[in-house]
């Protein structure tokens, strides 16, 4: 049976999941992540997309994405066959690497984009326990470019959107958006 087409709007934003078969990891080594990045890359310079945020874990990652040209699928598709290619063959692996095909949900408003971007970047944080004391030291998140105010290395990535979109009284800065974040998250923890 075929899977159902997703939904697609040109000018939607999208928060996907890609998690790994059974949880597993699917990034072990610095150089597995350089890979994705690199697969990122290639898939952007073939069908053109923008990320605002992204956060690579060891056995998921998290993307908020628009593609104003190409349907997701056909960006997602190209991109998990590229890393799964790479990750066969070089951990000589058998079978599917993903848990399912990637999660996706459209997100439509401008708090909703905020509170998604905090989500993913709050990640390595938030796990059972923490992967880093502060989300700007994890590496292999967008997070760093926001507080650190530096430009991305990265073509995809668009960091001007999120400050924008900052609720009246905020300054529209990368590091603002980066204490919106921190705060959400303090947020989060005393309604718990």
């Amino acid at each position: 049976m075929a899977n159902k087409k997703r939904d697609w709007h040109p000018n939607g934003f999208y928060h996907i999941i890609v998690r790994g078969n059974n949880r597993q990891n699917i990034f072990n080594t610095e150089r597995d992540m350089y890979e994705y990045f690199r697969n990122l890359n290639f898939v952007n310079g073939k069908y053109p997309f923008e990320l605002f945020a992204y956060c690579i874990m060891s056995n998921h990652v998290h993307l908020l994405i628009r593609s104003r040209l190409v349907p997701l699928g056909k960006i997602m598709m190209r991109l998990n066959r590229r890393y799964s290619d790479y990750y066969r063959k070089k951990y000589n692996y058998v079978g599917q690497i993903y848990q399912n095909r990637y999660y996706s949900k459209e997100i439509v408003d401008s708090i909703g984009l905020l509170n998604v971007g905090s989500y993913i970047h709050r990640n390595p944080i938030e796990t059972k326990e923490p992967m880093v004391n502060s989300m700007e030291h994890y590496r292999y998140s967008s997070y760093q470019y926001y507080f650190y105010e530096q430009n991305s290395p990265h073509a995809f990535l668009n960091l001007k959107l999120l400050p924008s979109l900052l609720p009246v009284g905020w300054e529209k800065t990368g590091r603002e958006y980066a204490r919106y974040c921190r705060e959400r998250g303090e947020e989060l923890s005393e309604s718990r």
